[in-house]
């Protein structure tokens, strides 16, 4: 294997597939409106749409270091990429709200795949000391999928068909197949472990159940009785396979991982922390349309800036961690989103539009860095032995606080919005203020779990030796 052609080219193949995964996970978000009336359901019953994606992709995601070890990476990238493509267009195709439902599973099945082998094949290919660098370029891509989704679907509904914001994956994946045929390395186990069927089967089912709870709470009156018996039964199963972890030689996801305390304090503290941000991406297009009553287009093209600026941070995001460290920034800049995201609960019709794009500008500045520091620290201080491991334990870490965070975002936003008329801006501007603010509160407060980290952790990545801009 060509090692310099490998790290010139891998990141363009993890970047391209995850800017393909990224993107489709929110481009429908500004068309569901307009699936809304062409289906004849309600807006906030088609965060199913969304939901069932995220939720097919966490859930499965475990399994996926499993495979990249038995199969190797190249090829169940490839498989991924290929029936991440096919799905697309099935969603093109569906007719009604039970079909598009149906057909997001498989693509979130085969995006659990591609983001964490991907990830696996970075982590093997580029040592610590480049690690931030390569982290840096493919994150770029993985922001402007969710930023430019509601650009793109915006202006897909508006000049086409809600139905063509699934086709534009035809291209974007057979490009990605190209590259990965090309420059994805093989990585694979000699002596690859068996798989943890029961491990699978508790953490699945424990993971989907709550989840599914959470919607349910947002677009149905459940008992307090059932809601109680389902949220019970989800955790148990969560903590039979806790249980179950420490008892087997080779678990699904060893949680012994958390030992580490940066790979502990990435995954946990990232995990509250994008629960607040998890729900953005749903309620900013609900808040441009149905509250200030912009079309599709407009309310896609108010999320530009947040591209551009996610963009610009990965020109200084390496030397803000040289300098002043992974604890600090971390702490700094989630308080920094908090007070961003709280900013969007004083938008109303009156608001400038320069006011709307520098809070855009605000949270793709402070989102890009958030991320990249998160998701290099975590491989500050674990072995290369647990790399794959490692690599699919954040993944799926990362893909449930999306996941539960959208689903946080529409039921705070249904919970304000009960008993008063969708069809009213005030009633609906309202709600949404309230929801910001809960979002914010929720981010403030994983700031605190930051401050466990000591002033030279990271440092293995944040100063190694190659220039990390560059």
């Amino acid at each position: 294997m060509d090692t310099a052609a490998t790290k010139r080219y891998l990141p363009w193949v993890v970047a391209t597939a995850l800017f393909m995964e990224q993107l489709d996970s929110t481009i429908v978000n500004t068309g569901i409106p307009a699936m809304a009336a062409s289906l004849q359901v309600s807006p906030l019953s088609l965060k199913a749409v969304v939901t069932s994606y995220i939720l097919s992709l966490a859930v499965c995601i475990p399994v996926s270091g499993w495979l990249a070890e038995r199969y190797g990476t190249r090829r169940i990238f490839m498989f991924a990429v290929g029936l991440f493509t096919v799905s697309s267009v099935l969603c093109g195709l569906a007719v009604d709200s039970t079909m598009l439902i149906a057909a997001r599973v498989p693509q979130g099945i085969a995006a659990a795949m591609m983001m964490p082998v991907g990830r696996i094949a970075i982590v093997r290919t580029f040592p610590k000391g480049e690690l931030l660098r390569a982290m840096n370029f493919v994150i770029i891509p993985a922001l402007l999928g969710p930023l430019l989704g509601p650009t793109v679907g915006g202006l897909i509904v508006h000049w086409l068909s809600w139905r063509d914001i699934f086709f534009v994956n035809v291209p974007v994946g057979m490009v990605a197949m190209w590259f990965a045929h090309r420059h994805m390395p093989d990585y694979r186990s000699a002596a690859p472990q068996p798989l943890d069927v029961r491990g699978f089967l508790l953490f699945g089912s424990g993971a989907a159940l709550l989840s599914w709870l959470l919607e349910v709470f947002g677009e149905h009156s459940l008992g307090l009785g059932a809601g109680g018996a389902l949220l019970a039964t989800s955790l148990l199963l969560l903590a039979g396979y806790a249980w179950h972890a420490r008892q087997v030689p080779f678990p699904l996801l060893r949680l012994t991982l958390l030992k580490v305390r940066t790979f502990r304090v990435s995954v946990l503290g990232g995990f509250v922390t994008r629960l607040g941000i998890g729900g953005m991406p749903f309620l900013l297009p609900l808040l441009y349309q149905l509250g200030l009553g912009l079309p599709a287009w407009q309310s896609g093209l108010l999320m530009m800036p947040a591209a551009a600026a996610a963009m610009g941070m990965k020109v200084i995001s390496a030397p803000l961690l040289r300098r002043y460290g992974y604890r600090r920034v971390l702490v700094v800049n989630t308080v920094l989103i908090a007070c961003t995201i709280g900013g969007y609960a004083l938008v109303g019709p009156g608001t400038p539009i320069a006011g709307i794009v520098g809070l855009g500008l605000a949270m793709g500045l402070f989102n890009s860095l958030q991320f990249s520091s998160m998701n290099s620290m975590a491989y500050a201080d674990i072995e290369e032995k647990d790399t794959a491991m490692a690599s699919t334990f954040a993944s799926t870490l990362q893909q449930m606080s999306m996941s539960f965070g959208l689903a946080c975002g529409s039921l705070v936003a249904a919970w304000y919005l009960a008993g008063l008329p969708q069809t009213d801006p005030a009633a609906v501007m309202n709600a949404l203020h309230h929801a910001f603010l809960t979002l914010a509160g929720v981010t403030l407060v994983s700031s605190l779990s930051f401050w466990a980290l000591r002033p030279d952790d990271g440092d293995s990545v944040s100063r190694g030796t190659l220039p990390v801009g560059a």
